[in-house]
């Protein structure tokens, strides 16, 4: 799955949760100066922009289908190595990185298990492949309260906790299937705070990812039904919403 639309809806949908996801996923893979490090499925760039802080621009590439993220990420970060292309064939050279991480986009490859291999193939001997997926499966991530309200409301609806590894085992085992080794599987919680409802709830309006193409699909009544029971799942306001995410590293 590709994601066409612009780099600030995405980032006002869930960049409020990966940029810290970000950090703390920099952190357990073990990425530090000296080094070179790619982000694979790097959409606007949260990822991007912790491994330029600690490496260097010189010493970071990144890569993603979506062109409107590519050319955002160009703009942002000139003379960073960003280029289009899929998980599956990725333009690189065999071992040429230290570090090759992706963050909240295995379940969005076509084939994960051949994603994983190539970053492998990518990696130098002895490098970190890592990559984390959202808990959808649980009622810890960043959009299960959307989707319990979706499916409380609609029985029928496909919500997103079938995924490739939205649950716990599952990312490790298509990294050993993807033939990595040394394989240790984590999970990451990070806690972000919502002053209000609608600032919630606004960017699910904007039609990013499956919970925005589920939004775009309902009438008017519908979508307000939606809101109303979203409003009442969500904790009085201001509240931090705890998300956890399935994390996996290995060695190349």
């Amino acid at each position: 799955m590709t994601f066409e639309v612009a780099a600030s809806a995405y980032d006002r949908f869930m960049g409020r949760y990966s940029r810290p996801l970000a950090r703390r996923f920099a952190d357990w893979s073990g990425v530090a100066a000296p080094g070179r490090a790619l982000d694979v499925g790097c959409g606007p760039g949260a990822l991007t922009e912790v491994l330029v802080d600690r490496l260097g621009v010189e010493n970071v590439a990144a890569v993603d289908p979506s062109q409107s993220f590519v050319a955002a990420l160009r703009q942002d970060r000139p003379g960073l190595d960003v280029r289009a292309g899929v998980a599956e064939q990725l333009p690189y050279a065999d071992d040429l990185f230290d570090h090759v991480l992706a963050q909240l986009v295995v379940h969005f490859m076509s084939d994960p298990v051949a994603g994983l291999r190539e970053m492998g193939r990518v990696t130098r001997p002895g490098g970190t492949v890592s990559a984390c997926t959202w808990n959808l499966a649980g009622d810890d991530s960043p959009l299960s309260l959307f989707w319990q309200a979706a499916r409380e409301l609609d029985p029928q609806v496909e919500d997103e906790s079938g995924v490739p590894g939205a649950r716990e085992g599952e990312l490790a085992q298509m990294f050993d299937r993807a033939g990595l080794s040394r394989i240790e599987p984590s999970a990451l919680t990070v806690s972000v705070r919502h002053e209000s409802f609608e600032q919630w709830w606004a960017p699910y309006t904007l039609g990013v990812g499956p919970p925005g193409a589920y939004v775009n699909t309902l009438d008017d009544d519908a979508r307000s039904r939606l809101r109303e029971r979203c409003r009442e799942l969500v904790p009085e306001v201001p509240f931090d919403l705890k998300v956890t995410a399935w994390a996996v590293r290995a060695r190349a």
